[in-house]
């Protein structure tokens, strides 16, 4: 099979400096457009779809395989070695935060450094930890994107985006929801809503930066400072932005804020 056609990756860049982007749910490597001019002069600029996702081949989906982060994370690391790549950074954003994590535990030798957009390693409260969502809630939200996947995408980006007075950003990624396959998107769905990887944070030995925004209503800032606080070699950024896709959203203060942490 031909991994870079599965996943649609695109290389970009003048530099020899890797530097990977991973989309979250819903979104393709399209989010990243304008965070990544910022990063082309000096950095080997790596961006690819999830299977299911934008560009993606869908006939390489197999619900087996897909059913847990473990067959993403396995694309991951297939792409990184047929691109012989080492000293990654690499910036996942959302559900990719996680994989990025994962990764970097598998195999810690080929990352250099993580930066976790908007990171959520369990979305469901437990405890003393807050993860914004009761299991009921999610359950709720399963059966809505089961029923009307469009439905729910038109009506959640806006909510998820977080910035009202920019309507303009909610239609982008309703557009982006919309060009993802749906019957995989419930399932992807699944495994990011339902998966629980707080033991895995304190696992990852590998210099990362959480960036966590104001008003996230998928990940409240009560995550970034778990996260934080979990893993070993970490700093936490309190962006100025608000919502869930910060890149997206606010692309000059994330392009800076990934800037400050690669430079040191």
């Amino acid at each position: 099979m031909d991994l870079l056609r599965r996943n649609n990756v695109k290389v970009l860049g003048r530099g020899t400096r890797p530097l990977v982007f991973a989309h979250g749910f819903g979104c393709d490597l399209n989010a990243w457009r304008d965070v990544i001019p910022s990063f082309e002069d000096d950095h080997r600029v790596v961006l690819f779809d999830h299977v299911g996702s934008g560009g993606s081949d869908l006939s390489a989906y197999v619900s087996g395989k897909y059913a847990s982060y473990d067959g993403y994370v396995d694309d991951v690391l297939e792409v990184l070695d047929a691109l012989d790549l080492t000293e990654v950074a690499f910036v996942g954003h959302s559900a990719a935060a996680n994989m990025g994590l994962l990764a970097a535990i598998r195999q810690p030798e080929r990352f250099s450094s993580l930066v976790l957009v908007a990171p959520s390693p369990c979305f469901i409260d437990d405890g003393d930890y807050r993860g914004g969502f009761t299991r009921e809630d999610i359950e709720g939200l399963l059966e809505v994107l089961d029923s009307n996947f469009l439905g729910w995408s038109r009506a959640m980006a806006p909510t998820i985006m977080g910035n009202d007075d920019r309507p303009e950003l909610g239609d982008t990624l309703s557009a982006s929801f919309c060009r993802t396959d749906p019957d995989i998107a419930r399932e992807f769905a699944r495994v990011v809503f339902l998966s629980d990887h707080r033991a895995d944070v304190p696992r990852c030995r590998t210099r990362s930066l959480v960036l966590q925004t104001q008003q996230d209503m998928i990940a409240p800032v009560e995550v970034g400072h778990f996260m934080h606080r979990h893993l070993p070699d970490s700093e936490l950024v309190l962006m100025t932005a608000t919502g869930h896709c910060p890149h997206m959203s606010a692309p000059s203060e994330t392009s800076e804020a990934i800037r400050r942490f690669l430079d040191r």
